[in-house]
C-alpha cells in the first residue's frame, strides 16, 4: 500500500502559518473597532468617562505581571480606551459652535469654510429652459458660521450640493458660502447637509504645497488626453484615484468582475510605489538607514497628490502592511502592523468603522498577512517547476477574495466566479501602468510632449486591464446569485471557514474521489441558489409591482435579463429579491418618482452589481422650500449614485424617454405645487408603452398633482386604453376621483403593506376605483403583481 501521509496537507499547515505570526495586536484592534461602532451612537458625555474607565483598568492590569492572557486583556482595554476617547473628542469637536443647533432649525447660514475634498460632478440635469445644470458634491470643514443673528467658530464638516460655480474650486481653498442646513443621513461623518443658494466666494487660496500637487494632477490629465477612452480614464484612476473620466461601460464591467479596487487609491498602489522607491534607493546606493525617510517623504507626497481623504489615508496604511506581509524581510511584523494601523486609523477617523470600504481593505490585508505566503508556497509546490513562480501571484487575490467575500455579499447579493481569474490576468499589468503613470506625473510638468509619450506607454497595460474587464464581464453566469443580507454573509463566511480548515485535505481526497466532490458541489449549489417559485415570473410579463411592504418598487421588462426599475422600496433586501426572482441582471435605469425613504432606501442594493445605466429623479426638492414634512433622502441618492459612478438626471413634464422595449412620456412634474406634500406632488408620473399595451404609473401624486396629470392626459389626446395603473400613494384617500374616471384602467395595482398604520388602501379610494370600473389588485393580499401580455391580450397575475 502506498503511503500518502506526507502528501496530504491539513488545517495544521494554515494554523502553523498563523502561529508564526505575532497576532497579539489583532484582537485589541477588533475590540477597538467594536467600541467605535458602538460609540458612534453615543454622546461625548458617555464616551469620555467610558474611555477613562477602560484606560484606568488597562493600567491596573499592565502593572501586574499576570501572564499573556492578562496582557492581551490590558491591550484590548487600552485600544478600546484610546479609540473611545478619540470618538468622543471628534464628536465634541464637531458639536462646537452653532452648526448643530442651526441644523435642527433648518436655518439659512453663511459659513467660512475650507474645501476638505475636491468638488465632484454627480449629475447633469436640465433646468426649465433646457440649459445644462450640473450638480457637484463636496465636503467643507467649517471655520466660522453665522445664522439667526448669531455667530461662532466651528470644526464641523458639512456635505455641500452646488452648481457649476463650484467646478473650478479646489481642495484646500477657503470660501464664503450661504445656504440652508439640513440633517445628514444617519451615521454620516458630516454634521449637516448644506444646500447652497448662491455662488461661493473665494477668500483664500490653498497653501503652496496644495497648489503644487494640483499642477501635477493637471499635467497628468493633459498628458493622457490623446489616449483612447479606456486608458485615458484608467491611467489617472490607477495612479491618483481620479475616476472622473472613466467610461460608463468600463465602470460597469469592472464592478461586475470585482476589479473596482484598481480604480481607487488602494493598498496595492501604495505597495507598488514603495517598492519602486526602495529599488531606486538601492540603485542610487542610499544606505538602508536612509531609505525609511525617503519612503516616508514619497508616501507623504503621494497622499497629497491623491488628497488626504480618509480612503487615501486608509490605503496608505494598508499598503505599508501589505508590503510587510508579502516582502521577504520581516513578515512577522505584518500582523502587529495591521492591528496598529486599524487602531490608528480609527483614532484619526472613527467613522471609518462603519465604512464597507474600510472593512474590505482590512479584510483583504488580513488575508495577505495570514495566508498569502503559505498558500503561495503550497500552490508553487503543486505547479510544474517552470511555473512555480506563479504561486504567490495566484495566492494573493485568492486570499484577499476569500476574506472579503462575506462582506461583498452584503453589498451585491452575488458571488463573483470571474473575480479571481480577472484579477489574476490583470495583476501583471497593474504595476507597469501605475509606474508609468507615476513617471508621467513626475515628468509631464517638465516636458508635456515627454509626458504624452510616457502616457502612451502606461496606456498600453491600462488598455489590457480594460480589455480583461470587458471580456470577463461577458462570461455567462460570471456572478452567481447568493442569499441576500446577513444570513447570506454568514453562510458564505461559514463556507470560507470550512474551506480554510479542510480545503487542503479535500483537494488531495478530491483527486481520488472526483464524483463525490462533484456531488457535494451540486448539493451546496442547490442549497444556496435562489430558485424562483414555480411559475414565476409568468410568461409574457411586462410589469411587476414588487411586494416590498409599505413602499413602492416596480419593474418594467426592457429585454432579456434587463429591466427598468421604478422606485426602490423601503429596504435594501426586498427589491433585490424581486429582481433575482425575475432573473434581472442588468438595470437600464432606476426612476425614483420622489425622494421619500419608502421609495428610495433600496437604491444602494440596485447600484451594486446590476450595471445600472442611470438614476432618474424628480427635480422637486422639498428641502429647498422649508416645508415641514417627511424628510427626503436626496443626499443618499446623490452619494450612492456618485459612489457607483452612475449618472444622475432629472425628468420633467414633456420629456420622452426610451429604454429597450419601453417608451415613456413624463406627464408630471411641470412645476412645484406648494399645497399638500411638496415631494408627493412632485412625483414623476409616467405614461408607458410596452409590448403594445399602455400603463400609467402615478408615484405618490396627491390630488393636486393628479389634477395636473388629468389635464396633461387631456392635452395628449391619446385614446389608447390604459391596461393597468399603479395607484398613487399606496391607495391613499388623498386622490382625484375625476382622474380615475378619465383613465378607466382595467386594473389598479396597489403597492401596500399589510396591517399598515395609515389605513391604506383607503375605503374612499377603493370606492372610486369601483366607480371607474377598475379592478383593484393589492400586494398585501396577492404578493408580487405581474402585468402579462399574451397574444396581444393583457391580464394581471398575482404571485400568491
Amino acid at each position: 500500500m502506498t503511503d500518502h501521509e506526507s502528501d496530504e496537507p491539513d488545517a495544521a499547515d494554515a494554523a502553523d502559518a498563523v502561529r508564526r505570526l505575532d497576532v497579539r495586536l489583532l484582537l485589541p484592534a477588533g475590540c477597538a473597532w467594536i467600541a467605535v461602532l458602538v460609540g458612534l451612537r453615543l454622546t461625548p458625555a458617555v464616551l469620555l468617562p467610558t474611555a477613562v474607565a477602560a484606560g484606568s483598568t488597562a493600567l491596573l492590569l499592565a502593572r501586574r505581571d499576570l501572564g499573556s492572557a492578562r496582557s492581551i486583556a490590558a491591550l484590548c482595554l487600552a485600544a478600546t480606551s484610546l479609540t473611545t476617547l478619540a470618538t468622543g473628542l471628534h464628536q465634541a469637536t464637531a458639536q462646537v459652535g452653532l452648526v448643530d443647533e442651526l441644523t435642527a432649525q433648518r436655518a439659512t447660514v453663511t459659513v467660512r469654510a475650507s474645501l476638505a475634498t475636491d468638488p465632484r460632478l454627480v449629475s447633469r440635469r436640465s433646468d426649465a429652459a433646457g440649459a445644462d445644470d450640473p450638480m457637484y458634491v463636496l465636503t467643507l470643514t467649517v471655520r466660522e458660521v453665522a445664522g439667526r443673528g448669531e455667530q461662532s467658530g466651528s470644526g464641523a464638516r458639512v456635505l455641500v450640493f452646488g452648481d457649476e460655480a463650484w467646478a473650478e474650486m479646489r481642495w484646500g481653498q477657503t470660501v464664503l458660502v450661504t445656504g440652508r442646513l439640513s440633517e445628514p443621513d444617519p451615521g454620516a461623518a458630516e454634521t449637516a447637509v448644506l444646500a447652497v443658494s448662491r455662488p461661493p466666494r473665494l477668500v483664500a487660496d490653498a497653501p503652496a504645497p496644495f497648489r503644487a500637487v494640483e499642477v501635477l494632477r493637471e499635467r497628468l490629465r493633459e498628458a493622457t488626453d490623446p489616449l483612447p477612452a479606456d486608458p485615458r480614464g484608467l491611467v489617472p484612476a490607477l495612479v491618483i484615484g481620479d475616476t472622473s473620466r472613466l467610461p460608463g461601460d468600463l465602470v460597469d464591467d469592472m464592478r461586475a468582475t470585482g476589479m473596482t479596487h484598481l480604480t481607487a487609491v488602494s493598498g496595492a498602489n501604495v505597495s507598488i510605489l514603495l517598492l519602486a522607491v526602495v529599488w531606486c534607493c538601492g540603485w542610487l546606493r542610499i544606505p538602508r538607514r536612509g531609505r525609511l525617510p525617503v519612503c516616508l517623504v514619497a508616501l507623504a507626497v503621494f497622499v497629497l497628490l491623491c488628497r488626504p481623504e480618509p480612503s487615501v489615508v486608509r490605503a496608505s496604511a494598508m499598503g505599508v502592511v501589505g508590503l510587510l506581509a508579502t516582502s521577504s524581510g520581516r513578515p512577522r511584523a505584518a500582523a502587529p502592523a495591521l492591528g496598529a494601523a486599524v487602531v490608528g486609523l480609527l483614532v484619526i477617523d472613527p467613522w471609518l468603522a462603519a465604512s464597507y470600504g474600510f472593512a474590505l481593505s482590512v479584510l483583504a490585508t488580513l488575508g495577505l498577512v495570514l495566508f498569502a505566503r503559505s498558500w503561495g508556497r503550497r500552490i508553487a509546490s503543486a505547479l510544474p517547476r517552470r511555473l512555480a513562480w506563479l504561486g504567490e501571484p495566484i495566492a494573493i487575490p485568492v486570499a484577499a477574495q476569500a476574506m472579503c467575500a462575506p462582506v461583498i455579499v452584503l453589498l451585491q447579493s452575488s458571488v463573483s466566479v470571474v473575480g479571481v481569474p480577472a484579477n489574476l490576468l490583470a495583476a501583471p499589468l497593474v504595476a507597469p501602468a501605475t509606474l508609468g503613470g507615476i513617471a508621467v506625473v513626475l515628468l509631464a510638468p517638465l516636458s508635456l510632449p515627454l509626458g504624452v509619450a510616457i502616457a502612451w506607454v502606461a496606456g498600453l497595460p491600462a488598455w489590457g486591464i480594460a480589455a480583461v474587464a470587458h471580456l470577463a464581464a461577458q462570461v455567462p453566469w460570471g456572478n452567481l446569485p447568493w442569499p441576500a443580507g446577513p444570513p447570506g454573509a454568514l453562510l458564505l463566511a461559514a463556507l470560507v471557514l470550512l474551506a480554510l480548515l479542510t480545503g487542503p485535505r479535500l483537494v488531495v481526497r478530491g483527486r481520488r474521489h472526483p464524483v463525490v466532490v462533484l456531488a457535494c458541489a451540486l448539493l451546496v449549489s442547490a442549497a444556496v441558489w435562489p430558485l424562483p417559485q414555480p411559475g414565476w415570473p409568468p410568461p409574457g410579463w411586462v410589469l411587476v409591482v414588487c411586494d416590498v411592504g409599505q413602499g413602492d418598487a416596480a419593474v418594467l421588462r426592457t429585454g432579456p435579463d434587463r429591466a427598468l426599475v421604478i422606485d426602490a422600496g423601503p429596504d435594501e433586501a426586498a427589491v433585490g429579491r424581486c429582481l433575482d426572482d425575475l432573473g434581472v441582471r442588468r438595470v437600464e435605469a432606476v426612476v425614483l418618482t420622489h425622494l421619500h425613504a419608502d421609495h428610495v432606501t433600496g437604491l444602494p442594493t440596485l447600484l451594486d452589481g446590476r450595471g445600472v445605466g442611470e438614476v432618474v429623479t424628480t427635480p422637486v426638492r422639498a428641502e429647498d422650500s422649508g416645508a415641514a414634512e417627511q424628510p427626503t433622502v436626496g443626499p443618499l441618492v446623490v452619494r450612492a449614485s456618485a459612489a457607483a459612478g452612475v449618472p444622475l438626471t432629472e425628468a420633467r413634464a414633456g420629456d420622452r424617454l426610451s429604454w429597450g422595449r419601453v417608451q415613456a412620456t413624463v406627464l408630471w412634474p411641470g412645476r412645484t405645487i406648494r399645497t399638500g406634500s411638496l415631494q408627493n406632488n412632485g412625483s414623476v408620473v409616467l405614461d408607458v408603452r410596452v409590448a403594445g399595451v399602455r400603463l400609467l404609473l402615478l408615484g405618490d401624486a396627491e390630488q393636486e398633482a393628479q389634477r395636473e396629470t388629468r389635464r396633461a392626459l387631456a392635452r395628449l389626446g391619446d385614446p389608447t386604453p390604459v391596461l393597468a395603473m399603479k395607484v398613487a400613494h399606496h391607495g391613499s384617500s388623498n386622490h382625484d376621483p375625476a382622474l380615475l374616471r378619465q383613465v378607466r384602467a382595467t386594473y389598479g395595482l396597489i403597492s401596500v403593506g399589510s396591517d399598515n398604520d395609515y389605513g391604506h388602501p383607503a375605503p374612499r379610494l377603493l370606492g372610486s376605483l369601483r366607480d371607474s370600473g377598475t379592478l383593484a389588485v393589492r400586494t398585501d393580499r396577492g404578493g408580487d403583481l405581474a402585468v402579462v401580455v399574451r397574444e396581444g391580450r393583457g391580464s394581471v397575475v398575482s404571485r400568491r
